[in-house]
């Protein structure tokens, strides 16, 4: 697992240092010459090409159902951004309801609050209350824009009910706390 992963880091490091190399070219090439010393021009090289078989075609489909949920819970966290509610998004934990059951299902295995880029979110199936917030052009979609509750975690910045439960890193939430405890182990083995 750990090689296969490598292997496609690399693969997406090759495209994305050529892809970015005219907008970011200092950058680029400073990330290429230090992968490749010996590689050439970062800006020299032409973006390698990227074979058909890796298409995934259901899996881009269930990403087109997913992302046209997006702009509503961005709408309405902006609202809440500007009226002062909130200062960022992560603040939040919106209700999002979806009328379309295959677009809900397209967030199975998902985690709502990675996607929306909040600290907390729940997907409901159903048109949602009238109060809601409705992106205007986009039927289906109402967002109730709810703070979230916990503490900020130090680490994600995420507001989690779970920050401080690990005494060992009281200002972490659990997954934070498990990479910090695993990391500081790895160190700990190499001294």
């Amino acid at each position: 697992m750990r090689r296969a992963c490598r292997t496609v880091l690399n693969l997406v490091f090759e495209r994305l240092t050529a892809w970015l190399a005219p907008i970011l070219c200092f950058t680029m090439e400073e990330a290429w010459g230090t992968l490749h010393p010996d590689g050439g021009s970062n800006c020299a090289r032409v973006i390698p090409h990227t074979p058909d078989s890796w298409k995934n075609e259901a899996e881009a489909q269930r990403w087109a159902k997913v992302l046209k949920v997006l702009p509503a819970v961005t709408g309405a966290l902006e609202v809440e951004r500007r009226e002062k509610r909130i200062g960022s998004a992560l603040e939040a934990a919106p209700v999002v309801w979806i009328a379309d059951a295959e677009i809900l299902a397209a967030f199975e295995g998902l985690d709502g609050a990675d996607i929306f880029r909040t600290s907390q979110a729940e997907l409901k199936l159903g048109d949602g209350p009238e109060a809601a917030f409705r992106l205007e052009g986009q039927a289906g979609v109402a967002v109730e824009p709810n703070l979230a509750s916990g503490r900020k975690c130090a680490r994600s910045w995420k507001v989690l009910p779970d920050v401080g439960s690990d005494p060992r890193y009281p200002e972490l939430s659990l997954r934070d706390a498990d990479a910090v405890a695993w990391w500081d182990a790895q160190r700990g083995q190499a001294a």
